[in-house]
């Protein structure tokens, strides 16, 4: 007797801001918000998240009505954190993150993604503290973010889930498994960016099949293996690489992503896989035509 093949009708696709360009709440680079929400519809996505705080309408009647009637739904926000400063910076984190959350939580939505902290200045490179977490420093990362879960949960009956991404201190193959093994499974999960795990040299499939009971939220993004490599050598903040087109249109670049899909589908569990290509600055007609091209090429692959 055969295992059934798992649906990956399990797995819902959206976008989000990331992919028109957008890493401010305001910023005249970047489109309006009312162009993002028509486009992304258009381009054929049902979900979206909120991305940076203030960049959508943070009033959750006018946000639910503006994306209802154009048949989208919410399915995460965003917060930043230093949580690896310890107790000292629990009130600041949490003074960030409350508002966020109860926006989140009013437009239906159970994740929050949460983002660590750049330990050198995504713009400048200017060096903002050390590359490498002390054990005392890690305690308090691993500490506070499961706190941050047990308070985000019982408060606002969300779920976090960790996104390791360039230039922080969750980034490589070893920091993720050392993050994740020093954590509570039931209060902490992993946002699994294929971009930026493909970016600090992680293989996605192999840490879903290591860590599948892990996964609670995919970002779909790829990596172009070359402009990476004159990233590296020319030590690159993340900034100036996204300037560069280190993160590309799939399936140009890499990991695979059917094969990531695939993985992710076997899982049998609902996850959520948002595109997410960084293109910070970028002309404002740029984004939609590669929107539509990429959700055509997911549905290729099945979701």
């Amino acid at each position: 007797m055969t295992s059934p093949v798992p649906s990956p009708h399990r797995i819902r696709v959206g976008s989000a801001p990331d992919s028109w360009g957008v890493w401010f709440p305001d910023d005249p680079l970047q489109v309006p918000w009312r162009r993002f929400l028509d486009e992304v519809a258009e381009a054929g996505y049902e979900w979206i998240e909120l991305g940076p705080h203030g960049y959508l309408p943070g009033d959750p009647a006018v946000l639910a009505r503006e994306t209802a009637r154009r048949g989208l739904k919410v399915s995460a926000g965003t917060v930043f954190t230093s949580l690896h400063h310890g107790p000292a910076v629990w009130e600041k984190t949490w003074a960030h993150v409350a508002d966020i959350a109860a926006l989140t939580r009013a437009m239906g939505a159970e994740h929050l993604v949460v983002i660590p902290s750049f330990w050198r200045d995504d713009k400048t490179g200017r060096v903002l503290e050390p590359r490498t977490l002390t054990p005392a420093q890690w305690r308090d990362l691993t500490v506070q973010t499961e706190r941050l879960g047990r308070e985000v949960r019982e408060r606002y009956g969300l779920r976090i889930v960790v996104h390791p991404h360039a230039d922080t201190h969750i980034d490589s193959e070893e920091n993720v498994a050392r993050f994740l093994d020093a954590t509570d499974p039931g209060l902490v999960s992993l946002c699994l960016d294929t971009g930026h795990y493909a970016y600090c040299g992680g293989d996605s499939v192999k840490l879903i099949e290591t860590y599948g009971e892990r996964i609670g939220y995919l970002h779909l993004k790829q990596v172009d293996p070359a402009v990476l490599a004159r990233v590296v050598a020319d030590e690159l903040p993340f900034g100036p690489a996204v300037g560069r087109g280190v993160m590309c249109e799939p399936p140009a670049g890499v990991p695979d992503l059917e094969p990531v899909l695939k993985a992710a589908a076997a899982l049998n569990v609902d996850l959520f896989a948002i595109v997410e290509q960084d293109m910070y600055p970028c002309p404002p007609e740029k984004p939609f035509p590669i929107a539509e091209r990429t959700r055509r090429f997911l549905r290729s692959c099945g979701v």
